[in-house]
């Protein structure tokens, strides 16, 4: 008697293990692994361009080439300038990027003593449009950005070279147009490039730059978009910057991207 409980208590463990072992069926339990979750997809950064501090503002000059001129001789003492069209038929220089007000009146006095500047004035940070962007929104801020560009429509290609002919170059034209709204965007286009964040073709928006290739491949023009399929630009020595439709065919090819600052 006591043979048949163990033998009935050890058939009845085996059974047990097996229905465990199982899942209740004859065939061996197959473990439902839990279903694969690709890993969330990592947000892309948006970088932000430092802004400027306190710049010096000069001259008024009826020519770009006057303008473009003290530009040179200012970026030869080492400092950061610019001319801009102040209204149609006038031009002025921006230069500096000073930490506070003091230090930015200061040398522009040191520039006026040597006559190389006559009247100045100091621009602050809470001037420019970024400075405003929290309270007026992005999209004036884009539009600033674009509402500058046109201002420069016509004018002619005088910004890279040395002399009056070798002009207005294409990223000199982009840096000019973010910093007189706040922004310290790299000179050259290839450093604009790696300075923004990627955007879609199909997500553009006013103020973004656009970048092309040359016969390189490498990045060597920059424009910057206007809305409806239009960018401003400056084309090349001899020509005027002006406004090109992105789907023609020439800057189609060669478009290699699109980058946002904001």
């Amino acid at each position: 008697m006591g043979m048949r409980v163990c033998r009935a208590a050890f058939l009845f463990s085996g059974i047990l293990i097996l229905t465990l072992l199982t899942g209740g069926c004859g065939r061996p339990a197959v473990r439902h692994a839990p279903p694969f979750l690709p890993p969330p997809a990592k947000a892309l950064e948006r970088k932000e361009l430092p802004r400027l501090g306190y710049t010096i503002q000069a001259g008024a000059f009826a020519s770009a080439e006057n303008a473009a001129r003290l530009t040179r001789t200012l970026q030869q003492k080492g400092l950061d300038a610019t001319y801009f069209v102040a209204r149609r038929g006038l031009y002025k220089v921006r230069f500096g990027n000073f930490p506070t007000k003091e230090q930015a009146r200061v040398r522009a006095e040191e520039l006026r003593n040597t006559g190389l500047i006559e009247e100045f004035y100091v621009v602050s940070p809470e001037e420019y449009a970024v400075a405003k962007r929290e309270a007026l929104g992005e999209a004036y801020l884009r539009e600033e950005l674009v509402r500058t560009a046109r201002s420069f429509l016509d004018v002619p290609y005088l910004w890279g070279g040395t002399s009056a002919e070798t002009g207005f170059d294409c990223s000199g034209l982009t840096m000019t147009v973010y910093q007189l709204s706040g922004f310290d965007l790299p000179r050259t286009s290839r450093d604009q490039f790696t300075a923004g964040s990627p955007v879609e073709r199909s997500s553009l928006e006013k103020g973004d730059l656009l970048f092309f290739a040359g016969a390189g491949g490498k990045v060597s023009h920059v424009g910057i978009y206007a809305g409806n399929g239009l960018f401003i630009h400056a084309p090349g020595r001899g020509k005027k910057i002006r406004t090109d439709p992105l789907a023609k065919d020439r800057f189609s090819r060669s478009f290699v991207g699109a980058r946002s600052y904001l």
